[in-house]
């Protein structure tokens, strides 16, 4: 992020010199100069731009170099096919969620990016989706309420849908996929909801 941030800050103070280069040009009637540092102004004005817009975009979106913990949910059963759901996220927020259903799914949006985007900070990232009730029989999944939780955080722009209007930004793009986990909620829980570099995974660990 802190590279995005001094390149966007490094392209624009370029696209600022080679605008004074295209005016001083200008007023000397040098018109070829003029075009040339116009051109080079606007090329490190777009690249100023770009990399302000990735900064901003991928807020909210974790770096992900090795297994980590996504998130920590301490899991309630409180009746016939419902249970509450205590989410402890990594920054420090909390929630807690009343979900339908026999077992908890999360699921999270992962990017891997090419060499190119690597070398300007961008590594493998991902973002917590969404939390379901998860019924564990078939016909309980048709039939019964459902419920599904946002995991997302809120910002002004989001990389997904930057990557799906803009068709450059996907050049930097090695894959994208969804990853999710689930496991049985028949008694009082906290899991441990990992991430690692093939996914998703839970893991229970002790009460406190």
């Amino acid at each position: 992020m802190q590279i995005l941030i001094g390149l966007s800050l490094g392209f624009a103070a370029l696209a600022a010199l080679f605008a004074g280069f295209a005016v001083r040009a200008f007023r000397r009637r040098r018109w070829v100069g003029t075009a040339g540092r116009s051109t080079l102004g606007a090329l490190f004005a777009s690249l100023a731009a770009l990399a302000a817009t990735l900064s901003v975009s991928t807020q909210g979106y974790r770096a992900l170099t090795a297994e980590e913990v996504a998130m920590t949910v301490t899991t309630v059963p409180t009746g016939l096919h419902t249970f509450q759901a205590y989410v402890e996220f990594p920054d420090g927020r909390d929630t807690t969620l009343a979900v339908r259903g026999d077992q908890i799914l999360v699921d999270a949006r992962i990017l891997k990016w090419r060499y190119v985007a690597n070398l300007i900070g961008l590594n493998t990232q991902y973002e917590l989706d969404r939390l379901t009730g998860r019924y564990a029989n078939i016909e309980d999944e048709r039939t019964l309420e459902r419920t599904v939780h946002s995991l997302g955080a809120e910002k002004p722009l989001d990389l997904y849908d930057l990557l799906e209007r803009y068709s450059l930004l996907r050049l930097l793009v090695d894959a994208e996929y969804g990853s999710a986990t689930y496991v049985d909620v028949t008694v009082p829980a906290r899991l441990e909801i990992r991430v690692s570099t093939t996914g998703l995974l839970v893991r229970e660990i002790p009460l406190r």
